[in-house]
């Protein structure tokens, strides 16, 4: 079980999905940059030194009987990863699309009634209006934010039943005694060559099937 609360973390924290209803604050203009005279020479750029050349990977070591994989890395480089993010994402969005549409309607009927023309009958209707619309809106983020968890819980437990036969059929292949988890054991130091996260991906991805093109709808 507690295997699920790690996938749980590191599914919702690759999205980072925004809050319900948050308001998005006004974007600030960068103040403009004054042009140089054509009399005055350009700056001359400062020299980069040439970037470092990756490192191939070490082989794992012969005779190692512990490693470790970090589920936040296997899901944010595989295809299983990558499409339940896709999935959560998708239907965040459009509880937030949802949310907001009654948000604007309910400031519109603010609106109205901040008007002095209105007359009072209307007033007192639309007053009632704008109770029942907060209301409403207080449940609408309510569910959406269990419509999500769920979904979220089903695409985690779908995520582990594809990576855990893995891990094990790695396991079983090295003679490994024992897999930790990155995200949960903390460790202080590790000799990356132990890092089973990329072989795990490759599996994974092999194990994947492509995603199916969209059918064109039919005019």
């Amino acid at each position: 079980m507690k295997a699920f609360t790690v996938v749980a973390a590191l599914i919702v924290a690759l999205f980072t999905v925004p809050a319900f209803a948050q308001q998005k604050p006004p974007v600030q203009k960068p103040p403009a940059t004054p042009t140089q005279p054509a009399t005055q020479k350009p700056a001359t750029p400062p020299i980069t030194p040439p970037a470092a050349q990756p490192q191939p990977p070490k082989p794992f070591p012969e005779g190692a009987k512990i490693a470790f994989c970090s589920l936040q890395e296997i899901s944010q480089n595989s295809k299983a990863g990558q499409a339940a993010a896709a999935q959560l994402k998708a239907l965040n969005d459009k509880k937030v699309k949802e949310i907001e549409d009654k948000q604007k309607s309910i400031q519109a009927s603010q609106t109205l009634l901040q008007s002095p023309t209105l007359a009072e009958d209307k007033r007192a209707g639309l007053q009632r209006d704008v109770d029942r619309g907060n209301t409403e809106l207080q449940r609408m983020q309510q569910d959406a934010q269990a419509e999500v968890q769920e979904l979220n819980n089903e695409l985690q437990q779908r995520f582990l039943s594809q990576v855990n036969p893995i891990i094990q059929q790695i396991a079983n292949e090295k003679g490994l005694q024992m897999i930790f988890l990155r995200e949960e054991a903390g460790l202080y130091w590790s000799d990356p060559a132990l890092n089973l996260s990329t072989e795990i991906v490759k599996r994974l991805d092999a194990a994947t099937p492509a995603a199916k093109p969209p059918v064109p709808e039919s005019k």
